[in-house]
């Protein structure tokens, strides 16, 4: 398959809200040189306000700042071919897009070039970190830098993948069905249709999927783009060269895979999509990564992953319990233990194959002074059970 032809599939629902929802996703890539080359400058600004003989005593820190700028000019380069993608946005979201809220000015010039927009947008620093988030995600996935990382957790659930299903030869690993739920920017999704089986990412969140559709079908060379992921704090760096060192993507060529693998992504809610019958027994395995705590209501993903597996069917987990709508006003939220977890897990009929733990960081600077390192939760477990979509284990 041409992954040029690679199909981005969305659902209906709740349409103006995420019609609203993605133009402000937009509108902040578009921002991302204005804030950024804002914030640090001011940095210029305190050191300015600085009493001269501390100035003397840091005379290289202007030359840093002014590294970054170009850095930041850098990433906005990465940032506008992902925007500028004609294939992915339709003459009316260009237009609904190009006109500021508040300042009126176009975010595309008559070129479809981005033109500077003011930051007095209504985007918040929330909104920016979602797409400096991202940027980070691109050397988790798609950069060798980003190995380590993967390595630690998707190793596992490919081995597992191929263990479960080792009888399938290579020509028959098309027929078994995979699913990723929360692919992100679908290195997973597609390290596995690599492999020959049939795979589709599912995706919820604008910043990945934009930047996903990127990576998957607009690369032509490996380490074609290059990017300054660390650039956005100055807090525990070792090193400003560490710090401003460019990382390199893709770190492999995305459309490298046989013209008749099946591979696709699916843009929408978990829910929404995949919580309908007609998934119902429809997936050989799931797989999941980082993605159960990203849940309202845990039990109803673990429900859907029931319905919509078929019968000895298998799911991989690996992952922590950060549940993402922890305290946050307005939204459900159930947060259970691991010990909880897995008595759900039973509950709906799966039977535990393999379990352990596994630590890793996400997206963190390797050379950084500060690493948050996740103690995750690794299982594998298989639906015994047929119809059993209400918790019921009698």
């Amino acid at each position: 398959m041409d992954i040029s032809e690679q199909e981005f599939t969305s659902v209906e629902g709740h349409v103006e809200e995420e019609a609203v929802h993605f133009r402000k996703v937009l509108n902040t890539f578009a921002l991302y040189k204005s804030y950024a080359l804002s914030s640090n400058n001011r940095r210029r600004t305190d050191y300015h306000s600085l009493p001269e003989r501390h100035k003397a005593l840091l005379p290289d820190y202007l030359e840093k700042l002014n590294r970054v700028d170009q850095a930041i000019i850098k990433n906005y380069e990465v940032v506008k071919k992902i925007l500028t993608d004609d294939r992915l946005f339709v003459e009316r979201e260009k237009s609904e897009y190009s006109a500021n809220v508040e300042s009126g000015t176009s975010a595309f010039d008559e070129n479809n070039e981005m033109s500077s927009v003011s930051p007095s947008s209504q985007i918040t620093d929330f909104d920016m970190d979602k797409l400096r988030s991202t940027i980070k995600q691109f050397v988790r996935d798609w950069a060798e830098e980003g190995k380590v990382e993967r390595d630690a957790v998707y190793l596992p659930l490919i081995n597992e993948i191929n263990e479960f299903f080792k009888e399938v030869t290579q020509e028959q690993r098309s027929s078994v069905r995979i699913l990723v739920p929360g692919a992100g920017l679908a290195r997973l999704a597609f390290d596995i249709a690599k492999l020959g089986y049939s795979c589709q990412g599912n995706e919820f969140s604008f910043y990945m999927l934009l930047a996903s559709h990127f990576i998957l079908n607009r690369i032509e060379y490996i380490h074609q783009y290059e990017i300054y992921p660390y650039i956005h704090s100055f807090s525990n760096i070792k090193s400003s060269e560490d710090q401003l060192k460019p990382v390199f993507i893709p770190d492999i060529l995305p459309n490298d895979l046989p013209s008749d693998t099946d591979f696709s992504m699916v843009a929408g809610d978990f829910v929404e999509v995949y919580g309908s019958d007609e998934y119902m027994d429809k997936w050989d395995c799931i797989v999941t990564c980082f993605f159960i705590d990203t849940a309202k209501n845990i039990v109803e993903y673990i429900e859907i992953f029931q319905r919509i597996l078929k019968p000895g069917g298998l799911w991989i987990n690996i992952g922590p319990l950060l549940y993402h709508y922890e305290n946050m006003p307005d939204e459900i939220s159930i947060e259970l233990s691991l010990e909880q977890v897995k008595e759900v897990v039973k509950k709906f009929g799966f039977e535990f194959q393999k379990e352990k733990m596994i630590r890793t960081t996400y997206t963190t600077n390797p050379k950084g002074m500060l690493q948050y390192l996740y103690e995750c939760a690794f299982w594998s477990c298989i639906k015994k059970t047929h119809g059993k979509t209400n918790g019921d284990n009698k």
